[in-house]
């Protein structure tokens, strides 16, 4: 079912560590496609430094010339929250007979009780969950319920049917975070290396980082 696998984040900024996770999944399940989704105003966490414009720029920058990869600006374009369930439907809406594979981090996985219409989202999508070191998946209680239901290790499942199944990968760990990258470069630290540099370029132009916007 050709299916598309769906990367939401705030990037805020985007580096190494997103890309690389894309890319191996992208390789790993077999994905022609992966949409980077950036989120407009991510109800679950604080509000990004860099706006919502800017985050886009750089993840257009990012992916610019990696063949597969998609940037799709709809949650920065959207008034309100950005609520995975939301996206994942008009996805689904405009993709009725396509697979959908939404991809989260295994952090991510283990809060999904706390987000908006949860248990809604199988119903839309896949869950591939990016497994990294230091986290285990759960074995009781509801999501240990849903991995014993729908979880899966045949990648043909995912091809196969629209929706419904969660498979749980192991990616390269590539220790870099959004919050150190910020917080180097509020110290006055180049984050060269930590991304690539039409990224890094955005960044020290518009400043967004700066020491006097980090609490």
């Amino acid at each position: 079912m050709n299916p598309m696998g769906i990367f939401g984040g705030t990037f805020d900024p985007i580096h190494y560590a997103h890309l690389r996770t894309a890319f191996e999944l992208q390789q790993a399940l077999r994905l022609k496609e992966i949409r980077f989704l950036p989120a407009g105003n991510p109800p679950h966490r604080d509000q990004p430094l860099a706006d919502a414009l800017l985050r886009l720029k750089m993840v257009q920058a990012a992916t610019a010339g990696q063949p597969g990869f998609v940037v799709d600006d709809r949650e920065v374009r959207k008034e309100g929250p950005s609520y995975s369930v939301e996206t994942l439907g008009e996805l689904r809406h405009e993709y009725p007979d396509r697979s959908l594979c939404m991809i989260v981090g295994m952090d991510a996985f283990l809060s999904l009780p706390k987000w908006h219409q949860w248990r809604e989202l199988l119903q839309l999508a896949h869950l591939i969950v990016a497994h990294r070191p230091g986290w285990r998946a759960p074995g009781m209680g509801p999501l240990g319920e849903l991995l014993v239901d729908r979880g899966t290790g045949r990648i043909g499942d995912l091809h196969d049917s629209r929706a419904g199944f969660i498979f749980i990968h192991a990616v390269t760990q590539l220790e870099i975070s959004s919050t150190d990258v910020r917080q180097s470069v509020a110290m006055g630290r180049d984050p060269r290396f930590l991304m690539p540099d039409s990224v890094r370029t955005l960044i020290l132009d518009a400043n967004c980082y700066s020491k006097t916007r980090v609490t």
